[in-house]
């Protein structure tokens, strides 16, 4: 891939304080705001998320200055202006509370809400890339205990544990969990997960459901189910993945919809929602095997066949009866990424790193769907995914890059940059942020 290379201007060294200051002016400490009245566990349109003052991106903005380089300063505290989620990875318990009562206690006194990713299931990510998590049940459900009880009464959105539901312990491997017995206590996890956080009067809690290219709306639908979205505010979807936004809302939709029919719907579709339409089937198309006469996950044009279904067994319900959802828009202004044709044998790995990828939405709470809460940038711009491979034999070399990737998790001022330089729509400051 061919990398960005801004130039670089030189500033006289007296000038560097003064570059400092206006460059992180504004954007280091959120501007004060009256705390929002309590509206309970409901995210209104007009949400202002907290910006993180000492956040990798700001820290780059620093390094950028010293190393004379103006252009990737800049671009770095663009990047610096916006709100992004706060992973919680490991610890403690009493680390963890004490991590995050001092985070919404920061965004309380700037009236801005957090927001917040429990990732410590056990077994996480399958133990590839992101592997790690709670030693047992027992040590996770302490961990979360402390996690909500460091919410306390403030007000936050916590995105509960990236693809817990959408990678159960069942799908690592065969042998993974023979009897059942690690997906069922991850299903219990999760439960006990949402009771706790959704008893903090200001906490929203939005379960993850993968993406809309992974399970099909009625797996994914069941498994939340399985895991009491009833019992949250909704789903996540995208989270740290590159599917358009559009794609993620007309999914999201869908699984919402789904959710219904197996809960609220006829009598004869309770418990069933293996039965609603998806991404990948649909009963309402002709399935002849002709050009656009069934649903491919890949063709969007196609998606109108589960549509059609969903009215026909839905129809139009108010939002307040349906599941919500948020938006990883982090990274999917490019889109997903599709490999050259013919470049790779096995898994290209289009999740990981991906080449030429950029910032996608900006993060709001007033999207205009209806069922969408929020679009959020809950990856981290700029950290890495993991060592990719593409699956060759072998390799520990990222042949997209011609390196091995840094682990994931860490800081890539390179592939931030790139991610800024590509984003759709062009990066700004946020607004109040210059």
């Amino acid at each position: 891939m061919k990398e960005d290379n801004p130039v670089k201007r030189r500033l006289p060294r007296p000038l560097l304080p003064l570059a400092v200051t206006a460059l992180l002016a504004g954007i280091a400490y959120p501007a004060q705001a009256q705390p929002q009245p309590d509206t309970g566990h409901t995210l209104p349109a007009d949400t202002r998320f907290y910006v993180e003052p000492h956040s990798d991106a700001a820290q780059q903005t620093l390094t950028d200055l010293r190393g004379h380089d103006l252009a990737g300063a800049t671009a770095m505290a663009e990047l610096a202006s916006w709100p992004e989620a706060h992973w919680f990875t490991d610890g403690t318990p009493a680390q963890v509370e004490r991590e995050t009562r001092t985070l919404v206690h920061r965004a309380s006194a700037t009236g801005t809400v957090p927001v917040l990713v429990a990732y410590n299931i056990p077994g996480r990510d399958c133990s590839q890339y992101s592997s790690g998590g709670a030693q047992s049940d027992a040590d996770y459900q302490a961990w979360i205990a402390a996690f909500a009880r460091g919410i306390g009464r403030a007000k936050a959105v916590v995105v509960l544990e990236p693809d817990a539901l959408a990678n159960l312990p069942q799908d690592c491997s065969p042998t993974t969990d023979p009897t059942g017995t690690l997906t069922a206590g991850r299903l219990a996890d999760l439960n006990y997960a949402v009771d706790a956080l959704e008893q903090q009067p200001g906490t929203v809690v939005y379960l993850d459901a993968g993406n809309s290219h992974w399970q099909s709306v009625g797996a994914i639908a069941q498994r939340l189910l399985q895991a009491g979205v009833e019992h949250a505010q909704g789903f996540s979807l995208n989270v740290s993945n590159f599917f358009a936004t559009d794609l993620a809302d007309h999914y999201g939709t869908w699984v919402s919809n789904c959710l219904w029919f197996a809960t609220k719907g006829p009598a004869y579709a309770h418990g069933h929602a293996d039965w609603c339409a998806s991404q990948y089937y649909s009963p309402s198309a002709p399935n002849d095997g002709l050009p656009g006469d069934s649903v491919n996950a890949d063709d969007p044009s196609t998606w109108h066949w589960t549509d059609q279904w969903f009215q026909q067994n839905v129809g139009s319900q108010p939002a307040d009866q349906l599941a919500h959802f948020v938006v990883d828009t982090s990274r999917n202004g490019q889109g997903a990424w599709t490999p050259p044709a013919g470049r790779y044998t096995g898994d290209p790995q289009i999740w990981c790193n991906p080449p030429g990828r950029g910032i996608g939405d900006r993060p709001t709470a007033d999207t205009g769907v209806p069922l969408a809460d929020a679009y959020l940038w809950i990856k981290t711009v700029g950290q890495s995914d993991g060592q990719c491979n593409r699956n060759i034999p072998g390799g520990t070399v990222d042949p997209e890059y011609g390196i091995v990737d840094p682990p994931a998790g860490t800081w890539w001022p390179e592939q931030a940059l790139t991610l800024v330089h590509n984003a759709v729509p062009a990066l700004t400051f946020a607004p109040g942020r210059r």
